[in-house]
């Protein structure tokens, strides 16, 4: 490849100093010593001409084809569908297979949030490059909408399953690697969704296209760096999550979306600790949705902010019902999205609803996700962390052990809880590894001061296991299932009265 400027796209001289001119000087030499300078002047001409013509194109040029990418250089998407299906009639007349696969950067946006636009380029052409290296020469590659890219197979004889799951491994390994872009590591990650030939809804490259798509999506969903494979009950879960957007608005203004509270314990004493709030839609067809049905439908609504707006309003009303009753709940842990922490009046907007509601903020937690971590050094996520600290609310961290937090991404959300991920805390009880792995948690939490969670705790062992262990709270199953507010006292009653007639399930001793 030629070389490249500070912004990442090939200079318009660099084929002058290609390697390819130096079989050019002996002829230029020989030209000149038998025939003089005009015969010279041809030859380099002619030499000149070559190292033009069989440049690497970068983006520059790429823009010169109407047909192609300006930013990578690729094939669009109806060149994507026509290669498609020219494979799809050779794979059906040769009686061979044939799949296409979509890979997309996660966080597209926060990418673009923090380079230039230029560096945003590169990188959508670094990758294009990368994904190239990994795929046969006469597999294709083309650019779709946003930082995603399309990869058409060519057929070959037995394309399955275990084979597309390796390639989309190799391909996601190749996105994945850092990139130096103007004296910075950029690190990466990418989804893959891929269909193949026998898997597709219907037989042309548009709907292999679009199965593979929807193959993204799902996996996208559950990044990052997840991987999916396309089939009729991934192409149902997209329909209705699609469903479901058309009737967010309605269900959010009409009180079929509100939180449900799941207790959280203290390991010390027994007693409940606080809450977490957690979305539930009373669907009148579907029965009761959960946040996975219900966050994609809110998102692709467009609603995301006015969700926030009535999850945290229900969470007052049910801090002042719990105070009127005399029935301290402690806290509420409110997970908050990236849209909200990136808008810059999320802080303000929150102390004006804490005055508005006369709630002090220490009753509220903010439970910041691990999509959201990465993002921890954006200016205006960090300005509404350091606000809503100063304000008095606590933060927590999510699924930590499952995600890249470091200490460093620790100090600066401000945290003073660490959210233990389920997949550490299943089979803590009888499971050595698991406990080694849940102890050195605990351990470097508590030399950060930081107290800790456990999620998802679905067993008495597993509660005894974390106790012991030092974990000071817990939730899950084997406490309680998320509960709507009219049932969280008489709970609170129950538990407090089996509390008092048994032992505590304390720390180990000794």
């Amino acid at each position: 490849m030629g070389q490249r400027s500070g912004g990442g796209h090939p200079q318009p001289w660099a084929f002058l100093v290609r390697r390819e001119l130096i079989a050019f000087v002996p002829a230029i030499g020989l030209a000149a010593l038998w025939f003089g300078a005009e015969a010279a002047s041809l030859v380099a001409l002619t030499a000149f001409w070559v190292a033009w013509m069989t440049r690497p194109l970068g983006p520059a040029e790429a823009r010169e084809d109407d047909a192609a990418d300006g930013a990578t250089g690729l094939p669009l998407r109806d060149a994507a569908v026509d290669a498609m299906d020219a494979f799809l009639e050779d794979a059906t007349a040769r009686a061979h297979g044939t799949a296409c696969l979509v890979l997309g950067l996660d966080q597209p946006e926060n990418l673009e949030r923090h380079l230039q636009p230029s560096e945003f380029e590169e990188v959508l052409f670094r990758t294009a490059e990368r994904l190239k290296a990994v795929l046969r020469e006469h597999d294709i590659v083309a650019r779709l909408a946003g930082a995603r890219f399309a990869v058409m197979l060519k057929p070959t004889p037995r394309p399955d399953l275990e084979s597309m799951i390796q390639l989309s491994g190799r391909l996601q390994t190749a996105a994945e690697a850092p990139l130096s872009i103007a004296t910075r590591s950029i690190p990466l990650s990418a989804h893959v969704g891929f269909c193949l030939k026998g898997r597709s809804v219907g037989h042309d490259g548009e709907a292999m296209l679009s199965a593979a798509e929807i193959a993204a999506e799902e996996a996208q969903r559950n990044g990052p760096s997840a991987i999916r494979a396309f089939s009729v009950e991934v192409q149902k879960t997209a329909q209705a999550r699609s469903d479901l957007s058309g009737e967010a608005s309605a269900a959010l203004e009409g009180g079929m979306i509100l939180p449900y509270f799941q207790p959280q314990l203290c390991t010390d004493t027994g007693r409940i600790s606080g809450v977490q709030a957690i979305p539930r839609w009373s669907h009148p067809d579907r029965g009761l949705l959960t946040e996975k049905d219900i966050l994609p439908a809110i998102d692709a609504a467009g609603l995301r902010q006015r969700f926030a707006e009535i999850m945290l309003f229900q969470c007052f009303h049910a801090l002042r019902e719990w105070d009127r009753l005399g029935e301290p709940f402690g806290p509420v842990s409110l997970p908050v999205s990236p849209e909200l922490m990136t808008n810059p009046k999320m802080s303000e907007r929150l102390r004006w609803e804490f005055d508005r509601f006369d709630i002090a903020p220490n009753r509220i937690r903010l439970i910041l996700q691990q999509n959201l971590l990465p993002q921890i050094r954006d200016e205006v996520i960090a300005h509404n962390l350091a606000q809503c600290h100063r304000m008095g609310c606590a933060i927590e961290l999510a699924g930590f052990g499952a995600s890249d937090a470091s200490v460093t991404t620790i100090r600066r959300s401000s945290a003073s809880r660490l959210r233990v991920h389920r997949s550490f805390v299943a089979r803590i009880d009888t499971d050595a590894e698991q406990k080694r792995a849940v102890a050195a948690i605990i351990s470097m939490a508590e030399g950060l001061g930081l107290e800790t969670l456990a999620e998802g705790v679905q067993t008495i062992g597993e509660h005894a296991a974390l106790s012991q262990l030092g974990c000071r709270h817990v939730q899950g199953r084997a406490i309680a299932l998320p509960m709507p507010l009219e049932e969280t006292i008489d709970w609170a009653r129950r538990h407090r009265a089996k509390l008092r007639s048994t032992p505590l399930l304390g720390r180990k001793q000794g």
